[in-house]
């Protein structure tokens, strides 16, 4: 009888407490979209989206990238790494700087900034990578360094 109680006193602790933490859960903040986004823009940025340009310049950038991918796939060692990086952050810079073409915000333009500091860095970290001792150390926080001044620059455009 007595282990039917406890039982008892648990399912009915664990549903109460189920219950209380229920609304909590389905209470829900109504912020306003991002300026320019598909949310606020719906149709302009599904008709630039959709046209033909924005599809060719998409399709270009990743024919680029196919392309420098094969040209760094001849080359050996640091110097492969460093390309195949170059490749990738080209690639990343034209897509984010498409993209702020389609939507022409400040934030889409602070994405182009923080990915052009994010490529020259990743570039820069790979040819650190052929030094040695000091040198390479040194060379890693002025990579480090370039990258914070690009990111407070980039953070800026986005309050402007």
């Amino acid at each position: 009888m007595k282990m039917t109680t406890l039982y008892a006193a648990l399912a009915g602790a664990f549903l109460l407490g189920a219950a209380t933490l229920a609304p909590a859960q389905t209470a829900t903040t109504t912020t306003a979209p991002p300026a320019g986004s598909t949310v606020t823009n719906p149709v302009k940025n599904a008709k630039v989206a959709a046209s033909p340009d924005y599809r060719a310049d998409k399709e270009k950038i990743e024919a680029d990238y196919k392309a420098a991918k094969e040209k760094c796939k001849s080359m050996t060692g640091n110097a492969k790494d460093i390309c195949m990086k170059e490749a990738k952050g080209t690639e990343k810079v034209a897509k984010a700087e498409l993209e702020a073409k389609r939507k022409g915000t400040p934030h889409a333009m602070y994405d182009v900034a923080k990915e052009k500091a994010d490529a020259t860095y990743e570039v820069a970290k790979e040819k650190c990578d052929d030094m040695k001792g000091a040198d390479k150390s040194a060379c890693k926080k002025q990579a480090k360094a370039d990258k914070d001044k690009a990111m407070a620059d980039a953070k800026s455009i986005k309050k402007s």
